[in-house]
């Protein structure tokens, strides 16, 4: 079983940038696909990005694309989530997760305890 701690969440204002940073423990990540999700309040969890144990395969919420970036450090045992031009609508609690093949929450096995960004208007 793989732990995974998020960090990087925080208070910014619209149009800031956040890079969140999801570390994982107890196993190699490498031949994981890598995912983040979010969930605001009174809202459903929903996908935001995906990256596979290579990075060669990525997938975006539509809704996302060109804002934010995925990445991985293989080597720290490490993902990204670069967070550009934020909106309002971005607060949320954002969560990292492991061992997944696709865009559904169903899919992925273990899951970190988020960290929460608030953007202010």
């Amino acid at each position: 079983q793989v732990q995974l701690v998020e960090s990087g969440g925080g208070l910014v204002q619209a149009g800031g940038s956040l890079r969140l940073s999801c570390a994982a423990s107890g196993r190699t990540i490498i031949s994981y696909m890598m995912g983040w999700f979010r969930q605001a309040p009174g809202k459903e969890r929903e996908f935001v990005a995906a990256i596979s144990g290579s990075g060669s395969t990525i997938f975006y919420a539509d809704s996302l694309k060109g804002r934010f970036t995925i990445s991985r450090d293989n080597a720290k045992n490490t993902v990204y989530l670069q967070m550009n031009s934020l909106k309002p609508e971005d607060t949320a609690a954002y969560y990292c997760a492991a061992g997944g093949w696709g865009t559904s929450s169903n899919d992925y096995r273990s899951w970190g305890q988020g960290t929460q960004v608030t953007v202010s208007s």
